[in-house]
């Protein structure tokens, strides 16, 4: 009886290990499940980053409004006849205590 029982448990065991650690195991498609999580979410973010770059390229092939805004913003040019202002302000002075001012500075 002992016998059978060992065979018994053994035979359990035989068919529970590719259940489990096989190749189609519980435990290979749980960490194929998170690699496909990631993947999707990977995914998710480069589709967003093509969708804006199809909106850019449509913007720039349908008008001249985006093909202006990046000239006057990225290379900072001006329509003819064109009056451009730029406003610098002048640097505030440092704090008594900050770092680098006049009053640390020993003689």
């Amino acid at each position: 009886m002992k016998v059978l029982g060992g065979i018994l448990v053994a035979l359990i065991i035989a068919i529970q290990y590719p259940l489990w650690l096989g190749k189609g195991g519980w435990l290979r498609v749980s960490e194929v499940d998170r690699k496909l999580a990631a993947q999707r979410e990977t995914n998710e973010g480069l589709e967003r980053r093509n969708d804006a770059l199809g909106a850019e390229v449509r913007d720039l092939k349908q008008g001249f409004d985006a093909v202006e805004e990046r000239a006057r913003f990225e290379l900072g040019l001006v329509k003819q006849d064109e009056v451009f202002f730029q406003i610098i302000e002048a640097p505030k002075p440092a704090p008594a205590g900050a770092p680098g001012s006049a009053q640390e500075k020993k003689p």
